[in-house]
């Protein structure tokens, strides 16, 4: 049962090929320029430092990451454009397989151009693929599997089947949100020649494959007493609730012209004689939405939809444009030339001084307050060199029994994964999976705190002493201005102050 994407021969490359080709080129550029720029993500650091405690799952999320986190180590000793070479990747296998759904469709030349510069137009793409983050494999997940879909509504093929159960497996172990996709495509085959794909013994093979695929991870979220609903729940709590009930569907609108063209795509699957036999994957990608949206769901959740609505709309701009065949290419550039002036804005392709003028940032008080996410790109090697510098000055006596401890997963995986370079101890935090990872020696005597607010500190330690304050002007606030200190002598027991922090781990 070979895995391909439609056999394509000299007719084919000649029609499609080279034009798949060139967005994928293009694609590969700019991200490739933006990933060389400032440094990892906290987010980046966290998915690394799993990597460093290979497991079937972690407290925040499914284990591919991880996995592909220890991937990173081995092939590129986790160089920044190394690892996310990986997300990268994803991104442009998301444009081949969106170009090759559209000629899966029977679409043309025309209908492919469009589709991949569909996602050449999104801006959000750009940043969903710089950072060594899930989201820009379950993009690639969702799209392989509607991808599939499609095939099987063309050929009926059980092998179109099985890979759907392959996918839908893999997906769940990288994100959660892959169980949408999995509900919104059973919808979806109700509506498949009436239901008919109920009694092909081949579906529920497929779903026992996927199930035996994700299973390690439901056996580790059991054993571990289900972390994963009381990760949900605070984030609820501190995020999604303040959602509003329309803000979802209005996030959507604030691009435009895709939306547009996914509104089309589906509009054609229910209007064209060509497009009625996909009106499947139309039902699925409206309940997909439907459940986002209901759930509160954060807007680029539901991203990972894009790619297959892209290919139904471009499929209908070249049906409706037969007599215009100069169309799709039109829209194809009304799609990529207004989102180039905000590429900067989702992947670093200037450096940072080039990138404070074209955003027209000015310093403040020595700092300059960039976005969350660019912000959170920087210090993390600072936080590392410093941290290097104050545990290199103790004595080797202390040195030997010193404990580091940060105080989030950005701070930890600072020193886990660029601390690499120093031979730094691995650090302790009481933070997500970090702390699963334990306290450490319980009996250490000298602690070296990153991060820590007085309070904590005072409460665990009979000495404290501070050594530095650590400033950076353009990191995240939180990373700013943040103490370090030299702490003795524990007034805890350590092994009972580690576990009941257990229900405080995601705030």
């Amino acid at each position: 049962m070979p895995l391909h994407l439609s056999y394509m021969n000299k007719e084919d490359w000649k029609l499609y090929g080279w034009v798949i080709l060139v967005l994928s080129l293009v694609k590969l550029t700019i991200q490739c320029i933006g990933n060389r720029n400032y440094g990892f993500h906290r987010d980046e650091l966290l998915h690394l430092s799993a990597g460093k405690h290979l497991d079937w799952g972690y407290m925040e999320f499914p284990p591919f990451i991880g996995w592909l986190g220890r991937l990173s180590e081995i092939l590129f000793n986790n160089s920044l454009t190394g690892t996310r070479l990986f997300s990268t990747l994803a991104g442009v296998g998301i444009i081949v397989i969106t170009c090759m759904m559209v000629k899966e469709m029977k679409g043309r030349r025309a209908g492919v151009f469009l589709a991949g510069m569909c996602i050449l137009g999104f801006a959000s793409f750009y940043r969903n693929h710089t950072l060594f983050q899930p989201v820009a494999f379950d993009q690639l997940f969702w799209t392989l599997g509607f991808y599939f879909f499609i095939r099987y509504i063309n050929r009926e093929n059980k092998n179109d089947l099985i890979w759907m159960g392959v996918i839908l497996g893999c997906g769940l172990m990288n994100k959660y949100t892959m169980l949408v996709w999995g509900f919104g495509a059973f919808i979806g085959i109700l509506s498949y020649r009436r239901a008919a794909l109920f009694k092909n013994k081949w579906l529920y093979i497929s779903g026992l494959i996927a199930l035996v695929v994700f299973l390690p991870n439901i056996l580790w979220q059991a054993s571990h007493n289900f972390p994963l609903f009381s990760h949900l729940s605070r984030l609820r709590e501190t995020q999604l609730e303040e959602i509003g009930a329309f803000q979802f569907l209005i996030d959507q609108i604030e691009s435009p012209f895709t939306f547009l063209v996914i509104v089309l795509g589906i509009i054609g699957t229910f209007a064209l004689s060509d497009q009625k036999k996909y009106i499947p994957i139309s039902v699925a990608a409206i309940i997909m939405f439907s459940t986002m949206w209901i759930l509160k769901s954060k807007t680029y959740y539901i991203y990972a939809l894009y790619p297959v609505m892209f290919a139904l709309g471009a499929r209908m701009i070249e049906i409706l444009s037969r007599s215009r065949s100069w169309l799709p290419y039109v829209v194809g550039a009304i799609m990529v030339i207004p989102v180039i002036p905000y590429i900067p804005h989702m992947t670093p392709v200037f450096s940072i001084d080039q990138y404070l003028d074209y955003a027209e940032i000015e310093e403040e008080d020595g700092r300059y307050i960039m976005t969350g996410d660019y912000a959170d790109m920087h210090g993390w090697e600072e936080q590392a060199a410093i941290i290097d510098s104050v545990y290199k000055a103790l004595s080797e006596e202390d040195r030997a029994a010193c404990v580091l401890w940060a105080e989030n997963y950005g701070e930890a995986g600072a020193m886990m994964v660029l601390g690499d370079k120093y031979n730094l101890p691995d650090p302790i935090c009481r933070h997500g999976s970090f702390w699963t990872w334990g306290h450490g020696n319980a009996s250490a005597d000298v602690w070296l705190s990153l991060g820590n607010e007085e309070g904590a500190i005072d409460y665990a330690f009979h000495e404290k002493e501070l050594v530095k304050i650590i400033k950076h002007p353009y990191a995240i606030g939180e990373e700013h201005n943040i103490p370090v200190y030299l702490c003795r002598r524990p007034k805890v027991d350590i092994s009972d102050w580690w576990a009941s922090y257990e229900p405080y781990i995601f705030q």
